[in-house]
């Protein structure tokens, strides 16, 4: 084998290996590819797996304190989704909102998280499915869902 020859079959390597991840981020997204503007690109991907991950837990019941895999409260429903994608969060709502890097509106991404607060309480947490909308666990009764965001009093955080 010629030395030529070895480095385009590591090239054409590399390349299906690429064309590989972005056909698999594509998959996530409903079949449209997007390519990250910025060096937090990992942590965008990691917050679109836990959305699906979330997601993909649809129709499960609330039950207060529960982490799944049956049934979740709202913090159990995001310390699962991350948890299942590589990343621990704290138990709570108001843990995972000290643990995580906090961000802006105009930063918000799918896969971030949405704490909702009254003053310096943080009550609620879901993760954000873009369109003002929130994958979560809302209250006894009620099931994993997506639903629209109903306050402006959020916060919004990335896991890192």
């Amino acid at each position: 084998m010629s030395a030529s020859s070895g480095s385009a079959r590591n090239h054409a390597n590399r390349l299906k290996a690429g064309f590989t991840t972005l056909a698999a981020t594509g998959a996530l997204l409903g079949g449209t590819a997007v390519v990250a503007p910025s060096a937090s690109a990992a942590n965008l991907t990691i917050g679109l797996r836990a959305l699906h991950v979330a997601e993909s837990e649809h129709g499960a019941p609330y039950r207060w304190g529960a982490t799944g895999p049956y049934s979740f409260d709202c913090s159990g429903l995001t310390y699962y989704a991350f948890k299942h994608v590589g990343r621990k969060l704290p138990r709570t709502a108001e843990q995972q909102y000290n643990h995580v890097h906090h961000i802006s509106f105009r930063q918000l991404r799918p896969g971030d998280l949405v704490f909702f607060h009254d003053g310096d309480y943080v009550y609620h947490v879901g993760i954000y499915a873009g369109h003002w909308k929130i994958w979560h666990s809302p209250h006894p009764g009620t099931y994993v869902k997506l639903e629209h965001i109903w306050t402006h009093s959020v916060w919004f955080g990335r896991v890192n």
